[in-house]
């Protein structure tokens, strides 16, 4: 394949993902938990990054920087499928963790800036795979796609 094949590839498929991801949360009323928008923000700037070295292919950093946005992508998803497969801890502020720690004023906005979307629990899950799995697993297959495109010609 192609160089721009392949960041045509890396980017549609992060643009894919943020895609799916607020199609779950706008037309399927899933809403995200904390970590669940951590895994986006990568996602976004793979996609930018993917425009900038389709539309300059020789700057040559580029798909490797795409390959580390979607690698941080990963690697968030499956620590977050861990915390919801009770494997780890994860932040205390979205998970069953001791809240005792809270000021009366940060409980106060943790509560009033509902919906409170939990961490450690799996909102939904395809083949015994939680969305932050899927996230994980896909995403480390776009560090393949954008490690190719980096080594391409």
């Amino acid at each position: 394949m192609t160089k721009k094949t392949l960041i045509l590839i890396a980017t549609a498929g992060s643009a894919a993902l943020l895609l799916g991801a607020w199609g779950f949360q706008y037309i399927g009323g899933l809403s995200p938990c904390k970590m669940c928008i951590w895994q986006r923000y990568p996602h976004g700037a793979a996609v930018v990054l993917g425009v900038l070295a389709f539309a300059f292919l020789g700057i040559r950093p580029l798909p490797l920087l795409g390959a580390l946005a979607a690698a941080t992508t990963a690697g968030v998803g499956f620590f977050h499928a861990g915390v919801e497969q009770g494997w780890w801890e994860g932040p205390a502020t979205c998970t069953s963790g001791d809240i005792g720690g809270l000021s009366a004023e940060e409980l106060l906005n943790q509560i009033m800036s509902a919906p409170l979307v939990r961490c450690d629990e799996i909102p939904w899950e395809m083949f015994g795979v939680s969305m932050a799995g899927w996230n994980g697993l896909i995403s480390a297959g776009l560090v393949l796609v954008w490690i190719a495109a980096w080594r391409a010609r």
